[in-house]
């Protein structure tokens, strides 16, 4: 009873939260929404016994995604009017977008629930009750679907090289450390012998160049 009381009042509060994400006007208060959605989540899995999963969620949405998405967010300096004006313009493709999301939970709600599978799909690998839930994950993800974790993780590995040089820019005038030279460099060209230095006067930064 009370363990069914706590998984309504905590999937209440992840659904509500996860709907304040969406809707906050301010992008500050919509992370805030996103830490309280985590947290419900990982409420969740601690009840379903899986508190590696809950421990991930924690540390490495709260304690990092979303707290970077926090500072950022409070960093930048955002024309929220700016913002909001494009919001009309890009409510039809948007709706689109959430229908087709909608459609297809509907589809994988109704197999699920239908007891339908995919052709040729091997069930999971099912713990015993002596083995823990991370050796059970860990079965599951190096075993059954070993190819897809992998293929997840260089599509995030893509993503992340793409966000870098997309924001990446280069300022003229600004030196920049050049490793290629840095490493391939020997003896005749990381030392450069000046003649003629007047005492006292040194060596003007043109020459250094």
């Amino acid at each position: 009873m009370l363990q069914g009381i706590a998984f309504y009042l905590l999937a209440t509060i992840a659904v509500i939260s996860a709907l304040l994400v969406v809707t906050a006007r301010n992008p500050v208060h919509s992370v805030l929404f996103l830490i309280l959605t985590f947290f419900s989540a990982a409420g969740l899995f601690v009840l379903m016994g899986a508190e590696f999963l809950a421990m991930l969620l924690v540390v490495v949405y709260v304690g990092a995604v979303a707290v970077l998405f926090l500072f950022v967010v409070m960093m930048l300096d955002v024309d929220f009017v700016r913002l909001r004006e494009g919001y009309a313009r890009y409510l039809p493709f948007a709706a689109i977008i959430a229908l087709v999301l909608l459609v297809e939970m509907i589809v994988i709600s109704v197999t699920v629930a239908s007891g339908g599978a995919a052709a040729g799909a091997t069930a999971p690998a099912v713990g015993t009750e002596d083995m823990s839930n991370i050796e059970a994950i860990g079965r599951v993800l190096y075993t059954d679907y070993v190819y897809f974790f992998q293929a997840a993780g260089i599509v995030l590995l893509i993503a992340m090289i793409g966000a870098i040089v997309l924001t990446l820019r280069h300022k003229p005038g600004v030196r920049r450390q050049k490793i290629h030279d840095q490493v391939t460099r020997d003896a005749k060209t990381a030392i450069e012998i000046k003649k003629d230095v007047q005492t006292g006067v040194g060596v003007s930064p043109e020459e250094l160049h």
